[in-house]
């Protein structure tokens, strides 16, 4: 039987181990990488709560010891969690669909529709609805991903012509936003849109969908390593 490898469908402990091995597939040091942080700080941990805090015996002993675990474990989700984060990055990067998977990091408020648009060279273009609006996200060769952006952006406008549209090319190129800063580039666009106005845009939005072509999506597969990931990554 296969082993079950969907997120969604995992125990913590499990997202947690494929986590790891997935990005030690990636980082090879993130072993080295856990345990450094876990000692270092850990040890810093020990000794502020043994010579800082009064008393002595074996309760103050407990209670340092504790207190260095504590330190040493929090400090190693952080390393892990960056650390994993960016692997990640690294493994979709050039990958059609990869700033769809990344967009997955969006937290509540946001709504993403992966693919709303593409050509036969396999430029997409997404949708993400939150705060600034609507954000359209670009992926492939510049020019036919602004084109078909501006296309669009002409659709769009026409159902929500009151709600702020922003245009963000997804990539490593002059004026494009590389994978990694995508999500952090997509909160920072500011607050345009109320949560109660997240209903009417969204039914909008579906409307507009709806008139579609249903013409299949591109080949080639959609990197999900983001998938799961976020509640792995606490110390993000």
């Amino acid at each position: 039987m296969a082993k079950e490898t969907d997120p969604e469908k995992m125990s913590r402990r499990q997202q947690f181990v494929e986590t790891f091995r997935m990005t030690r597939r990636g980082d090879r040091a993130i072993t080295w990488w856990l345990l450094g942080a876990f000692l270092v700080v850990g040890g810093v941990g020990f000794a502020l709560f043994f010579f800082v805090l009064p008393g002595k015996g074996v309760i103050h002993w407990i209670i340092s010891v504790v207190g260095a675990l504590l330190f040493g474990l929090t400090a190693a989700m952080i390393v892990f969690g960056r650390r994993a984060q960016r692997a990640a990055y690294n493994q979709m990067e050039g990958q059609a669909g990869a700033a769809a998977a990344a967009l997955r990091m969006l937290r509540r408020g946001w709504k993403t529709d992966p693919v709303i648009a593409f050509t036969k060279q396999q430029d997409i273009v997404h949708r993400v609805v939150g705060p600034p609006g609507i954000v359209l996200i670009g992926e492939g060769n510049p020019n036919r991903v602004r084109q078909l952006m501006t296309s669009e952006r002409r659709k769009h406008e026409r159902v929500v012509a009151e709600v702020p549209i922003h245009e963000v090319i997804c990539g490593s190129g002059e004026g494009q936003v590389p994978l990694p800063k995508l999500v952090r580039h997509v909160q920072k666009l500011g607050r345009a849109v109320k949560p109660a106005q997240m209903t009417d845009i969204l039914n909008r939005l579906k409307a507009l969908d709806a008139r579609r072509s249903n013409i299949p999506l591109p080949k080639g597969p959609m990197p999900t390593n983001m998938k799961g990931m976020r509640q792995n990554m606490k110390g993000r």
